[in-house]
């Protein structure tokens, strides 16, 4: 303990928890989740879905691609958040070396300092008051609160396609769905997670807010909100388990997908309406917005449109040939290439 105060000590100490938490425990479980994604964006690339914009239907999906989306997401965070240094000090009272610079005045006590944090595989943190300034503590804690928000509208997406039965749910033995409605199978995991991600994200944005400020040289209130720091990963580790329990739980409903789909012919007109307009025919979105927006559009009264339109016959054919279904993109080869 020669010329430290306790924060030369707890500073390194956080740093060192925070540091292996990241490697042993957080970053496997989001790996985890990644691939649990990745595997069932493979799975359902080419399962047509239709989107919801507003939602209102709108230019078909896949399921795939959909769960592409968030790979994307939490890999970039995921980058983010392996790569942020976690700084440490070891400087004396006030981070200027005082009371060492007084015992052994001819040492190079910066060296020294850096050479002992950087020895611990931290991060030499050279301009300090009496407290490591806990930016990259912070950064750590706005990095994980943004995986959690991804992790969240993942939740409620799923939790809402539930509800619409595009994906079923397998049933566990032994589980309540209802303490009075015996047929219902609840969304129970994807709730669980949310509430959890919820909780942790608040705690991650109070200590992102409040640890890099402290009065002057040094006040007590970031010590008693350190301590708080394994609530908030305890809560996000709970939601990663949650969330991958209810995707294990669920399997596409292939049956209710295409019947959405057999039904909303209309999202067509987007197809229609560039294609006219690729060959100059007048007012194209006019035409379409008059014969869809409001209004039942059926199978047949979009092919009647398409089929009275002043079109090559390659291109007349093509949207003819069309589907809701299969109105896809290029969703299936995005979902592939996760």
């Amino acid at each position: 303990h020669f010329a430290c105060t306790s924060e030369d000590i707890n500073n390194l100490s956080y740093a060192l928890m925070l540091s292996e938490a990241r490697r042993v425990v957080l970053l496997p479980q989001l790996d985890a989740l990644i691939e649990r994604l990745r595997a069932l964006a493979h799975e359902h690339a080419a399962l047509p879905m239709l989107s919801r914009t507003h939602g209102q239907t709108a230019s078909p999906t896949t399921v795939g691609k959909e769960l592409a989306n968030v790979v994307a997401r939490l890999r970039r965070q995921r980058d983010v958040l392996a790569a942020l240094p976690m700084p440490g000090k070891a400087n004396g009272a006030v981070g200027n070396y005082n009371a060492h610079v007084a015992a052994y005045p001819d040492i190079d006590w910066a060296a020294f300092s850096r050479r002992f944090v950087e020895s611990l595989g931290l991060d030499w943190q050279a301009y300090t008051t009496q407290i490591e300034p806990h930016d990259g503590v912070a950064e750590l804690c706005d990095a994980c609160k943004r995986i959690d928000t991804i992790a969240i509208d993942l939740c409620r997406d799923a939790w809402g396609y539930i509800s619409q039965g595009y994906f079923r749910q397998a049933v566990k033995a032994g589980e309540v769905g209802s303490s009075t409605m015996p047929h219902k199978v609840n969304p129970i995991d994807f709730e669980n997670a949310e509430g959890n991600f919820g909780i942790a994200s608040a705690l991650f944005e109070h200590f992102a807010a409040k640890l890099p400020i402290s009065r002057w040289q040094r006040d007590l209130t970031d010590s008693t909100v350190l301590r708080a720091l394994g609530t908030a990963f305890g809560h996000m580790l709970i939601g990663f388990d949650s969330l991958q329990k209810g995707l294990g739980k669920l399997s596409a409903n292939p049956e209710r997908l295409a019947a959405d789909l057999d039904s909303a012919w209309e999202v067509l007109a987007e197809a229609v309406q560039t294609v006219m307009r690729r060959h100059g025919l007048p007012n194209p979105y006019e035409q379409l917005k008059a014969l869809t927006r409001g209004h039942g559009i059926t199978e047949a009264s979009m092919r009647g449109f398409i089929a009275s339109l002043d079109l090559p016959a390659d291109a007349k054919q093509r949207l003819l040939d069309m589907t809701p279904a299969s109105y896809t993109g290029l969703a299936e080869r995005l979902a592939r290439e996760i």
